[in-house]
């Protein structure tokens, strides 16, 4: 069976029954500094260089889970540190593979979007940046449910230079 059918559907299922099943309340006023937390789940799409575009799935399959710190100065603009390790899993044994720390600043766009742009730095051996583009999909009290598309552009290393693309879902609070 594959990993994408047996492990992340059911969590996905889940996750948006408990969001959705949950009555939704009207966000109280913020107060600034504020500090939140998040983590999700990373799927990284295509991953394009001089070289013929990598997919996920097409093998292998990779996917990171991202876990972080925001800290807001204001709603328009903050700082975020996040830290993803990445599984691989390749004809049926999986290993981490990778680590990404991944701090950066915010930018509040407003109607629950947020710019992420982040430096990234890869054990791998890459670095490079990510524009992120954050949704908030779902409020409820104490959390936030997010969906986001990271662009990653990487260098370094001995490879060609290359830019993806990725879908993230996660938990703020």
């Amino acid at each position: 069976m594959h990993i994408w059918t047996f492990h992340f559907r059911p969590l996905l299922a889940c996750m948006l029954l408990i969001s959705f099943s949950k009555k939704l309340q009207a966000q109280q006023p913020q107060t600034y500094p504020r500090i939140v937390g998040y983590v999700g789940v990373l799927h990284p799409i295509v991953s394009f260089s001089s070289e013929k575009p990598h997919y996920n799935f097409d093998g292998s399959y990779t996917g990171g889970l991202p876990t972080g710190i925001n800290i807001w100065k204001s709603a328009k603009i903050g700082f975020s540190a996040e830290f993803v390790p990445f599984i691989r899993s390749e004809k049926g044994a999986s290993k981490m593979n990778n680590f990404l720390f991944h701090p950066g600043a915010l930018f509040g766009l407003g109607k629950g979007y947020t710019l992420a742009a982040r430096a990234a730095f890869e054990t791998s051996g890459r670095y490079g940046f990510t524009p992120v583009l954050n949704k908030i999909v779902a409020k409820a009290n104490g959390y936030n449910w997010f969906i986001a598309v990271p662009v990653p552009a990487r260098f370094g290393n001995n490879q060609p230079s290359s830019i993806g693309i990725g879908f993230q879902f996660g938990i703020v609070f």
